[in-house]
């Protein structure tokens, strides 16, 4: 079972081998939405699914309660706020089974954009209580460059199955919560947004610059290497350890605009041995929905 990175040379094995598996294929542009799915039309790893992040990974929007719970906003009953809303985990696992995916079943997810949206559907896998999920170290450039093959167009529908929710393995903290331990040593918020929209410098997609108060700052980027694959468990240690300076690990929780480049950072605490902390899946959009949460800048 891999569950967290999983090489090149490593998948091809698991599919020489016939083991059950699911692969998909989480390619997305944030400034054009259907961009994601015309590049897995031009090409993708023979057999993977498209998960959308706008219509597959994500819920209509609800309306957030007073304590930052969201209540119901339609069929989807989001179970976050935010731009890009988690869908509740019942109808995650809806559509889980209707693209074939069983319990017993490894799952890899990759993406052709530095492991920045593939992650979500690793946490969310992870929140619906599926612990063999990994991603492709390096994505599709990585799959490439080994001279792995490349399929176009639609894929075969796959047999339905019936995915089973399990306990949640991911934490899922919301803005209630981010707001009721602001300033205790509790909580270590990182932001992965770029340094000048944390500063408060720009803000192109929402409509209040600056970051939640306390919060520390590391892109996402940060976490890959020059050769498109994470950095060493080594490495992103003493990086997380210099970030953290003392905090503790089981403290933090990360977030960015939308909850989904946040998890690389996620991933990569857990890659360095660092555990598996939480995430504020509403993340800054949803914070800054609310005037009367703080916002810092600088």
């Amino acid at each position: 079972m891999y569950t967290t990175l999983i090489s090149v040379p490593q998948l091809q094995a698991l599919m020489a081998a016939a083991q059950p598996l699911r692969i998909f294929d989480c390619s997305f542009e944030l400034m054009q939405p259907h961009a994601g799915r015309e590049q897995y039309l031009q090409s993708h790893i023979p057999g993977a699914v498209y998960a959308d992040l706008d219509t597959d990974l994500s819920a209509k929007h609800g309306v957030p309660g007073a304590h930052g719970v969201v209540t119901a906003g339609g069929a989807d009953h989001p179970a976050s706020g935010g731009r890009h809303p988690l869908p509740n985990r019942e109808k995650f696992a809806t559509w889980l089974s209707s693209v074939g995916l069983a319990n017993t079943m490894q799952a890899v997810v990759y993406d052709r954009n530095g492991a920045n949206y593939c992650g979500r559907l690793w946490w969310m896998l992870k929140w619906a209580g599926h612990e063999s999920v990994a991603i492709l170290d390096g994505g599709l450039q990585a799959w490439q460059a080994a001279g792995g093959e490349v399929a176009s167009g639609e894929e075969a529908s796959h047999f339905q199955s019936n995915f089973e929710l399990g306990p949640e393995r991911a934490a899922l903290v919301d803005a209630g919560q981010i707001a009721g331990r602001l300033g205790r040593p509790a909580q270590t918020l990182v932001d992965a947004r770029a340094p000048a929209r944390f500063r408060g410098e720009v803000e192109p997609l929402d409509p209040v610059a600056g970051h939640i108060p306390g919060a520390l700052n590391r892109p996402f980027s940060q976490n890959i290497a020059a050769d498109g694959k994470f950095k060493s468990a080594a490495e992103l240690r003493a990086e997380f350890d210099a970030l953290l300076g003392g905090r503790d690990p089981a403290s933090v929780v990360h977030h960015c605009g939308s909850g989904v480049s946040a998890i690389p950072n996620l991933i990569a605490m857990e890659i360095a041995g660092l555990g598996r902390s939480g995430l504020y899946a509403g993340s800054w959009s949803d914070w800054c929905s609310d005037p009367a949460r703080p916002v810092a800048r600088g």
